[in-house]
């Protein structure tokens, strides 16, 4: 197991702390990453577009003019597509983007994420955030001691109140809670700052997959 720096909630230094080489010290899967992220990013998208069609643009219910004899070309309809203030020909709808995505994928790539952070010495451990009031100068500070630059991701404990009160209003930190952590927030950020209590110990196991034993062409 590795072993980084623990420090206390003023960002000094004290101790070590081993990280799970399960969770911290694996290889990264770069194509499993991708596609989790992918999947996470469609998953946002609200899908509320939509355009009319001709059946419903109002109007159009008369046939412009006769079939014969006036020379123009055939019409049953204005509100057909190629009619100006017709309606519009496969154009988008509402649909939903989600991917489906499995959980061993899911867990494979945000193991991944946390190794390449830690590769990169970018995981910070913290042993606790015993702020006595909510200080967003007294929490900037800390990662300014810490050595935490740019963005900076924080998971915390759900009933850390006091703490996220304090990392809420920095632009450059996003708060999570330990059940939140994700591959996209630990990719997109700089650092990664955990406390003891949410920093992850193991990591489940994932299963290879299968091998085809099917004969071809059976």
């Amino acid at each position: 197991m590795a072993s980084i720096t623990l420090h206390d909630a003023s960002g000094a230094s004290t101790g070590t702390v081993e990280l799970d080489d399960a969770t911290f010290g694996i290889e990264p899967n770069v194509a499993v990453m991708h596609q989790v992220v992918t999947a996470q990013l469609a998953a946002k998208r609200a899908g509320t577009q939509s355009t009319r069609t001709r059946a419903e643009v109002a109007g159009g219910g008369a046939k412009p003019w006769k079939q014969k004899g006036t020379g123009r070309a055939r019409a049953g309809s204005s509100r057909s597509p190629i009619w100006r203030g017709g309606g519009v020909a496969l154009g988008p709808k509402p649909r939903k983007y989600d991917q489906k995505t499995p959980k061993k994928m899911k867990r494979l790539a945000l193991r991944s994420a946390l190794s390449d952070r830690a590769a990169d010495d970018k995981v910070v451990v913290v042993s606790a955030w015993d702020f006595d009031t909510p200080s967003t100068k007294a929490a900037a500070a800390a990662l300014a001691a810490m050595g935490v630059e740019g963005r900076a991701l924080v998971v915390l404990s759900p009933d850390d109140v006091t703490a996220w009160k304090s990392f809420r209003n920095l632009p450059s930190v996003h708060v999570l809670t330990a059940g939140e952590l994700n591959t996209y927030d630990v990719l997109v950020s700089d650092h990664v700052v955990f406390t003891e209590a949410t920093l992850p110990t193991s990591a489940p196991a994932v299963a290879e997959p299968a091998a085809d034993t099917s004969e071809e062409g059976a």
